[in-house]
């Protein structure tokens, strides 16, 4: 039963048999487990190794309580396995590239595949994202394939997120106008997330573990796309990722909280307002009318004693709100 935490039947049937009568010297175990006592011997210090057993003295060893060190040994070996299956996937990687590399010299249409249709990108999609283990950068702007749901969004972040991927987007303030998501973008920025906002961008572009790049063919549509694999290709796609996340700006600011900083609504009001939104689009994010709108961020000017939006803006990002 205890062989998958490096400990054999045999020695299991030692640990048991101290468990059950601690005080019991090597020769009694042999003779109640039918066996000589250089056997119990060489079991026992096996089970010591692993930590099972403690000496206390001159022939006499102690159980220690199975709960403390076999929950040690089980969360060992499972870190190990990790370990071992993150080394073949990183073997596998580097099969696939030689064996692609290998592919290209004779044929080198391979370094990119062209799909088309909504099903095959679908599945060409989910397929590479399975995989992701590092990295995931975006260029996100419409359009988009199916229907969008805030939910599933946060879901597969929060899932990279916990998986220690690093996670870079680059947002177009198109792509944050569906109810709820810029809203949603600013608190999974919080929870590690690196988001940032340009005014444009020329098409959509994911990078998964800078090894492969999804780009959509036509800049207004999201049905024909290109998975372009290593290559000298692939090499100015990341240097082109990195062009744009150098030029644009983070949704949420890094700086210290100050006690005169605004609500959390109206922090994220601000940030729409920073980002190019007008009242109508920060009305269908918040859920809320044109006219309150206009009316809060009015509110928030007069309370600063400033009388224009870009007077409210200079100063929000001078106090590191923005």
């Amino acid at each position: 039963m205890l062989g998958a935490l490096g400990i054999s039947e045999f020695d299991e049937r030692v640990y048991r048999a101290y468990l059950a009568k601690p005080d019991r010297t090597a020769r009694e175990i042999a003779e109640d487990l039918g066996t000589t006592p250089s056997q119990i011997r060489h079991a026992v210090a096996r089970l010591v190794e692993l930590g099972v057993l403690r000496r206390e003295q001159h022939g006499q060893y102690r159980p220690v309580s199975p709960r403390t060190v076999l929950s040690a040994l089980l969360a060992r070996r499972r870190a190990d396995s990790e370990a071992a299956f993150a080394a073949v996937g990183d073997a596998v990687d580097d099969l696939a590239s030689e064996y692609r590399a290998n592919r290209l010299q004779g044929d080198p249409t391979g370094l990119v595949e062209v799909i088309t249709g909504e099903a095959a990108i679908t599945l060409r999609v989910a397929e590479l994202t399975q995989s992701m283990r590092t990295h995931f950068w975006v260029l996100d702007r419409p359009p988009y394939l199916g229907p969008y749901s805030t939910e599933l969004e946060e879901t597969f972040t929060r899932d990279l997120l916990d998986r220690g991927l690093d996670i870079r987007s680059v947002y177009t303030p198109e792509a944050l106008e569906q109810p709820g998501r810029f809203e949603l973008i600013t608190r999974l920025a919080q929870l590690g997330e690196q988001a940032r906002i340009l005014p444009t961008l020329p098409f959509r572009l994911r990078i998964m573990d800078r090894r492969v790049a999804l780009v959509a063919l036509i800049g207004g549509q999201y049905d024909k796309i290109t998975v372009v694999h290593r290559s000298g290709l692939l090499d100015a796609i990341l240097e082109l990722f990195d062009v744009y996340w150098q030029r644009a700006q983070p949704i949420v600011s890094t700086a210290p909280e100050t006690p005169d900083q605004p609500s959390t609504d109206d922090l994220l009001l601000l940030k729409m307002l920073q980002a190019g939104y007008k009242d109508q689009a920060i009305a269908r994010q918040l859920g809320t009318s044109e006219r309150t709108v206009t009316r809060r961020i009015a509110a928030i000017a007069s309370r600063l004693g400033l009388d224009t939006r870009f007077q409210l803006g200079t100063e929000a990002a001078k106090r590191g709100w923005i």
